[in-house]
């Protein structure tokens, strides 16, 4: 049987269990179609925040002038695609937005979109926002989704601390609304990660020295960086997959590396079957390819889940290595 030290470390760990695996709290947002039209201007409001975004296309900007808290200090991203059909952004602040985003319609020509921050209670000053242009170019930088327009990196300006608290919590707000506006340009590529203990990858390894790990997302399935790509492909692989294998060789996202290719950045691929498909070579289901270390398929975790322990299956698992069984 468990000894009674046993079960007081067995109920501390299905508390932490319970607290780790607490979701994120709910949030309203309410988005205001300025005139009526879902592809117009829209303003957009996050319940208990001082903040307001704006997401306005370029070709209506000059009809902003009703906007009154658009001549405010602020934060905006222009938004489009460049030459190569890549997204792109540029990251800038203004203490004047509408003025600045006037000024932009004859400076820069790819962006198609602005989306704008401002305060309501107009706190936001000009420290402030030098701030979040920083940090929201840093964020741009490292989930390395978009193509950043900016030829400098902004500086970021100097706050105080509790300051920087509140800008915080600012850029958090940002970025929540930039992602359901429909641009993930700060969101990283992966994103299961709040489980009780660290959500373990799933794997493929296969001939022609294949090795990778990824995992599943609202967007298909994510293949990590550092995997190793098969060296050659099966004469059947399809035309389509030989053409994606190709423009990743050509953009250098799969480079060679020794004996073996490597993908150098984090990829998003539609589907676990595209995954696992580049990474073998070959045609592949990918919802039985990719598998836990324990041997669960994509499949069966998708329709099954991750099993439950008990206190005894925990303790075998190693969990709680302390728990005695007697008789």
């Amino acid at each position: 049987m468990l000894h009674f030290e046993d079960y007081d470390r067995l109920s501390k760990f299905r508390c932490d269990l319970k607290a780790s695996t607490i979701m994120k709290f709910g949030k309203t947002i309410k988005i205001f179609l300025i005139d009526g039209d879902p592809n117009g201007r829209m303003a957009c409001e996050l319940s208990n925040w001082t903040g307001k975004a704006y997401k306005v296309p370029r070709i209506q900007v000059k009809d902003c002038a009703d906007r009154i808290d658009l001549n405010n200090t602020g934060i905006y991203l222009l938004l489009g695609k460049n030459e190569e059909g890549q997204d792109q952004v540029y990251i800038g602040e203004a203490e004047s937005i509408l003025k600045r985003l006037t000024q932009h319609l004859t400076q820069k020509d790819f962006w198609n979109e602005v989306v704008v921050f401002i305060s309501k209670d107009e706190n936001l000053n000009k420290a402030h926002v030098k701030y979040l242009e920083n940090r929201l170019y840093e964020l741009a930088h490292t989930s390395n989704r978009y193509k950043i327009d900016n030829t400098v990196t902004p500086t970021q300006s100097s706050i105080s601390e509790s300051d920087r608290a509140e800008m915080e919590e600012f850029l958090e707000n940002i970025k929540l609304l930039v992602n359901t506006l429909g641009h993930k340009v700060f969101e990283e590529k992966r994103e299961v990660k709040t489980k009780a203990k660290k959500q373990e990858s799933f794997y493929i390894e296969a001939p022609r020295g294949a090795y990778a790990q990824g995992e599943p997302t609202s967007e298909g399935f994510v293949v990590f960086k550092g995997s190793k790509i098969a060296t050659s492909t099966v004469s059947s692989f399809p035309p389509y997959m030989q053409k994606l294998r190709q423009e990743l060789l050509d953009k250098k996202i799969i480079i060679p590396n020794g004996e073996y290719l490597e993908l150098i950045d984090d990829y998003i691929f539609g589907s676990p079957s595209t995954a696992a498909a580049l990474v073998m070579g070959r045609s592949a289901n990918g919802l039985t390819e990719w598998k836990l270390p324990s041997g669960l398929n994509l499949k069966r975790y998708e329709s099954e889940g991750e099993p439950i322990l008990d206190g005894l299956s925990i303790a075998k698992a190693g969990i709680i290595t302390s728990i005695s069984l007697t008789q």
